[in-house]
């Protein structure tokens, strides 16, 4: 910027504030050979915890072992899996539950997925859920766990699927 004499606000004196009641500088301190051993050897233990972890651990050993998810890659050729839970109605329609539709995000049902292969009884809740929360839509007579898998061919889709329901619940057996 240009004052209205013709000087630059660049061309100005820098004037360094006072530092006046600072606290004067700490003193270095230097740590003493048995600080410095201790030190040395929780550098060795964590190194040692990584590399172990890093060979032969899972995700549950995080921080010390890798998140196979980022740490490793999928086939290229191998499909590609999404799961989805729906809903079937009386005429035969698809009702979507998953995606937040009852409440339960993608991650946590897909956590509970086993828990609801070993006991299908568990799917009722999401129909309860959805038949709450939308008391217009059309009852629910099933509800089915499906996996759809996407063909790849050298990582790129082929646009070929096929689904499976892995889980399913019927909701008129109990009526």
């Amino acid at each position: 910027m240009t004052h209205l004499d013709g000087r630059r606000s660049y061309d100005a004196r820098v004037i360094q504030p006072s530092r006046a009641g600072d606290p004067a500088e700490a003193d270095v301190v230097v740590l003493s050979p048995g600080g410095r051993r201790v030190r040395f050897a929780a550098t060795l233990v964590t190194l040692a915890l990584v590399l172990a972890g890093t060979l032969w651990g899972t995700d549950a050993s995080f921080p010390f072992g890798p998140f196979k998810m980022y740490s490793t890659r999928a086939d290229a050729n191998a499909p590609v899996v999404s799961t989805r839970v729906v809903g079937l109605t009386g005429a035969g329609e698809e009702v979507r539950l998953s995606g937040g539709e009852v409440g339960l995000r993608r991650a946590e049902f897909e956590g509970q997925l086993p828990r609801m292969v070993d006991d299908p009884a568990l799917l009722v809740t999401l129909a309860e859920t959805h038949a709450r929360r939308h008391p217009d839509a059309p009852s629910l007579v099933e509800v089915q766990v499906v996996q759809r898998h996407f063909e790849l061919d050298d990582g790129l889709p082929t646009g070929e699927w096929t689904d499976r329901v892995l889980v399913g619940q019927d909701l008129e057996a109990g009526s």
